[in-house]
């Protein structure tokens, strides 16, 4: 049996976090990072609370959000008796307000709290899923959190926070909007609801996120960017992702890459072992295949059959890889071959235990995520 739910009542296009006006007698703090603080977003933000008894804020959100800091967040609640949470911010403030919140909840069931998700990228979707990452930094791995209480009251998509994103973030969490949305389309839980979502995505982010790069002021582009990020997350949040994920959590973890990026890097190398075409004439073409063509002719490429597709498919994530300057190996992206080596086994170990490399298409081991990553070493073996 297969299940689609979603709880989050979205609020979106321009202007609206106006939406916050409508929040009455609560005490509200805002989660978010000391950028968000200091360039006087947060302070947007509260001042658009005006039904509010307090709002406070709560800026010490880092990239990759550790135990440390969600234990402050849930210290910071406490002492201002808060029932409201914003979270403000990319991926990684979404994902400690929902550490935050999820921790107040498990250990202090009597104090009812609601959260609100507002995102300043156009990537994880985490508005509007039930997912979180927590990493513990002395052994440098990440914690994937699933739990229905991390999915939001209310998602608050606007696409005035976006403009300011640099290019270079832009295509980062442009290409994680591809990523779960490729992922749950192929997902061995894959349903018809999760596939219109995904598809739609799809559509979006390869008409928009090229836009949205070379011109940040576009609302348009950024608005239609910020709907496909919340398409993608519900999508993936039915039907969760696949290898592609699997390792970049391993790659951000050990070598801090930016999540969005080890996924853009993986994802040509993950189609292809996916897909597995090569080499298999006269046989029939895997499911996964069939799928990554159907977006190839859905997205306006190429496709006289399923290996012209997947190739199209593969040859135009190559092209906006390259347009958009996301380096292409392990070496381009800072990374020595001695660290590499030296955590070598722990990456593959971890990315076949990643609970989203559990509903890839086609089984993983230890050997087969090796195969795909020695072709983005970018060092010769």
């Amino acid at each position: 049996m297969k299940r689609f739910k979603i709880k989050t009542e979205v609020c979106f296009s321009e202007n609206a976090i106006d939406a916050l006006s409508e929040i009455k007698n609560k005490r509200a703090v805002i989660i978010t990072d000391s950028f968000m603080s200091s360039s006087g977003a947060a302070k947007r933000i509260a001042d658009k609370m005006t039904g509010c008894t307090s709002v406070d804020i709560f800026d010490q959100v880092r990239p990759d959000p550790p135990i440390e800091m969600v234990v402050a967040g849930v210290k910071f609640l406490t002492e201002h008796q808060a029932d409201v949470v914003v979270a403000l911010g990319g991926g990684s403030s979404i994902d400690a307000a929902k550490g935050v919140v999820l921790m107040m909840k498990k250990t202090r069931p009597e104090q009812k709290i609601s959260l609100i998700a507002i995102p300043t990228t156009s990537g994880t979707g985490s508005e509007v899923t039930e997912f979180a990452v927590i990493t513990d930094k002395e052994r440098g791995i990440k914690y994937p959190l699933v739990d229905e209480e991390l999915l939001p009251d209310m998602a608050i998509l606007d696409p005035s926070l976006v403009v300011t994103a640099p290019p270079s973030v832009t295509a980062d969490t442009g290409f994680d909007v591809i990523t779960h949305a490729l992922e749950a389309y192929v997902s061995v839980n894959a349903s018809d609801a999760s596939d219109a979502l995904a598809e739609k995505a799809l559509e979006l982010a390869f008409e928009y996120l090229p836009k949205a790069y070379k011109d940040g002021s576009d609302l348009t582009a950024r608005e239609k960017m910020h709907s496909a990020s919340c398409l993608a997350g519900m999508a993936f949040n039915a039907v969760s992702l696949g290898v592609n994920h699997g390792i970049a959590h391993q790659l951000g973890a050990k070598f801090h890459i930016p999540h969005g990026r080890a996924n853009a890097m993986l994802l040509p190398y993950v189609i292809e072992f996916n897909a597995d075409v090569a080499g298999h004439f006269g046989e029939a073409d895997s499911e996964a295949a069939v799928r990554y063509a159907k977006v190839a002719e859905r997205i306006g490429l190429p496709c006289n059959n399923v290996r012209t597709g997947v190739k199209a498919l593969i040859d135009e994530l190559s092209y906006m890889l390259d347009m958009m300057k996301v380096p292409r190996t392990l070496s381009a992206a800072g990374v020595k071959e001695a660290d590499y080596n030296a955590v070598r086994s722990d990456i593959l170990r971890a990315a076949v235990a990643d609970p989203c490399t559990a509903t890839n298409p086609r089984s993983v081991d230890e050997e087969k995520v090796e195969l795909i990553l020695n072709k983005m070493l970018g060092w010769s073996l």
